[in-house]
């Protein structure tokens, strides 16, 4: 009896302890372990997984990374998986959710948003002495946009349309496409990814080069059209020669999870992840903006409840989609 008092008491202690550290809660394991999908070599995804996942097993909580070919197979086995959870482009679940694009004749209804992993944003790099330095600018001009029928290509004729201009697109390689540029080949070089872009910090240390965005009224034009896009800035230095803040758009990459996956398990993933003090360097270097405060550029998915508690705890409002 003395015993089995004992063990309740120290039982009782444990709980109460651990709700004062805020010990961060684990996720029971079944027979059927969380899989992150994420992407294939060579793609900032896989390493990004590869370091969550060994973040997350410094918490207590297991999660499988599987290689996949990227977004748009991802968003497809979340949707049908209740035990997977992946990494992908916005800009894909966007098409995933309303059967377009990739996804036309399918939608993706039980796709949900946990947390955010960083921004892909959109910038253009030109020759100083070629006086372009507006996006109006690149009207009947030569402008590379990256590989054809790629998501740079695609947000680019979205804001050609919008600011009524006619630029020459030019597709290719990023790394080819840097070379024409400092050869003065093609005009321009429009690109989207994690700033500082890294093919535009190539053609800016390799030649005179302006790095600039949109205006306002060019950003709001597409942030109006495109739900899947954000505002974003580019702080100063960002790009050598640079000395002024850069505005545009960008598209995020988030972890999203199916609406069946455990509130449990959505509630201790996200709370784990965005407790990281340093994500860059406790989780992967491009996860400096994995923040519960960029939550919020998730503009149409919504959230699952159980990342949702998350967010209440952590005082983050988010707007329903």
């Amino acid at each position: 009896m003395f015993l089995g008092v004992l063990f309740l008491l120290a039982a009782a202690l444990g709980d109460i302890f651990g709700a004062v550290l805020g010990a961060a809660p684990a996720i029971a394991q079944s027979s059927a372990p969380v899989v992150l999908m994420t992407a294939g070599d060579g793609s900032v995804f896989l390493p990004y997984g590869e370091g969550l996942a060994r973040y997350l097993a410094t918490k207590g909580i297991t999660v499988d990374v599987k290689k996949s070919a990227g977004s748009n197979e991802n968003l497809s086995a979340v949707d049908a998986s209740a035990t997977t959870i992946a990494t992908t482009f916005m800009g894909s679940a966007y098409d995933a959710m309303n059967s377009t694009g990739f996804a036309a004749g399918r939608k993706h209804e039980n796709l949900r948003a946990l947390f955010p992993m960083y921004e892909t944003s959109f910038q253009v790099a030109a020759l100083h002495k070629s006086g372009i330095g507006t996006f109006a600018g690149l009207d009947g001009k030569k402008v590379g946009v990256g590989p054809a029928k790629g998501p740079a290509e695609f947000f680019f004729n979205a804001a050609a349309d919008a600011a009524k201009i006619k630029p020459f697109i030019v597709n290719g390689d990023p790394a080819a496409l840097v070379a024409q540029l400092v050869a003065g080949t093609i005009d321009a070089l429009w690109q989207g990814a994690a700033v500082p872009i890294a093919s535009l910090r190539a053609a800016a240390d390799q030649a005179d080069v302006d790095v600039f965005g949109l205006t306002e009224a060019e950003a709001a034009n597409m942030l109006a059209a495109f739900p899947q896009l954000s505002p974003t800035t580019v702080p100063p230095e960002s790009y050598k020669g640079q000395t002024a803040m850069i505005k545009s758009v960008s598209a995020w990459n988030f972890v999203v999870a199916n609406k069946d996956l455990p509130a449990e398990t959505a509630y201790a993933l996200t709370r784990s992840v965005l407790s990281a003090a340093d994500p860059k360097t406790e989780i992967y270097p491009a996860a400096a903006q994995t923040r519960a405060a960029n939550a919020a550029t998730d503009r149409f998915m919504p959230f699952h409840p159980g990342a949702l508690r998350y967010y209440a705890e952590a005082g983050i409002r988010l707007a329903a989609p």
